[in-house]
């Protein structure tokens, strides 16, 4: 990959996207748990006050305002780490929310390990497996700002309860506005007949780079950006076991629950196929570089190409 690629944090396609969407549909609101200047939802208090709330550190009367705004037919969006989010008002959320098919959208800030010095209880490394078991929740995992912004834009376009999740790190800008984006669409980046590589988020970036590697080995690697984890593009995964046979998924997530584990069922029940998984292994995160943790994590382009090596020994 071009080592001057531009690198720009996630959270700014957040902030961008509601933006936008602030300027063109009065029924948003933006909600936030006091830590706006993160979330980039500040630009929006800035901007459009009168469509800012900021309810303080208590994310279960977050959510519960969120549901409030839903039911009185606003489309409320929920902005703080995803760690918290997650598993603070999880409750909420199941109950209040998902339970009554609320239309409240959730952005789930800080997540993966490449939040770095905060450590470990910001490190959102369940929230994906913890959003994606939830009934009617929809769950995005864009794989940079541009792609966020499209995501913020499109969750407002759908109906029901839509979790997003995005880093605080910049991360490598691998789209555009002429991409194509469509929830539950995954995005064919590179097309191959070896191997096929499914990552999400910062990691669809180190996949195109082991791709690029593996090339030069001779080995001929797909590349997919499956940024809707839930619902899964099931004819874009039974593709890549017809046309490469096996497959690798790579995530900043724990491996169970996330990306991984809804390929793995996917490929159990539909079309079963050797796959390898490169994510977070059961452990927790902790303080360090954003680099030094991706690296630390096996989080790298590095140990996606050895998953490609070796699941290709099992075909």
């Amino acid at each position: 990959m071009d080592k001057k690629i531009e690198r720009i944090p996630q959270r700014d396609g957040y902030g961008k996207g509601l933006l936008e969407l602030c300027k063109e549909n009065d029924k948003i609101m933006v909600l936030d748990a006091d830590v706006s200047a993160s979330t980039r939802t500040a630009w929006v208090a800035k901007e459009y006050p009168d469509k800012f709330m900021n309810v303080g550190i208590s994310e279960q009367d977050l959510v519960g305002e969120a549901a409030g705004l839903a039911l009185g037919g606003m489309i409320p969006f929920v902005s703080t780490y995803g760690v918290f989010l997650s598993g603070r008002a999880w409750d909420q959320i199941r109950t209040t929310v998902c339970y009554n098919n609320l239309n409240v959208k959730f952005g789930g800030a800080h997540a993966g390990i490449s939040v770095g010095p905060d450590g470990a209880t910001h490190q959102a490394l369940e929230d994906m497996a913890i959003m994606r078991v939830l009934p009617n929740m929809t769950v995005i995992a864009p794989c940079d700002c541009v792609e966020t912004k499209k995501a913020v834009i499109a969750a407002a376009a759908t109906e029901g309860p839509v979790y997003i999740r995005f880093g605080r790190e910049a991360v490598p800008v691998v789209t555009d506005d002429d991409t194509p984006f469509e929830l539950g669409k995954a995005r064919l980046v590179r097309d191959g007949k070896d191997v096929a590589i499914i990552a999400c988020g910062a990691m669809v970036y180190e996949a195109e780079v082991a791709a690029e590697q593996l090339a030069k080995e001779g080995i001929d690697a797909r590349v997919v950006d499956m940024h809707t984890i839930k619902p899964l593009d099931g004819e874009c995964i039974s593709a890549c076991v017809r046309d490469c046979g096996v497959i690798v998924t790579a995530e900043e997530h724990q491996m169970a629950g996330g990306l991984g584990g809804a390929v793995s069922e996917y490929l159990a029940l539909n079309c079963p196929a050797p796959v390898e998984m490169v994510g977070v292994n059961d452990r927790f995160g902790q303080s360090g570089q954003p680099d030094e943790l991706m690296s630390a994590y096996g989080l790298t382009s590095k140990e996606i190409a050895e998953a490609a090596r070796k699941v290709i020994t099992r075909k």
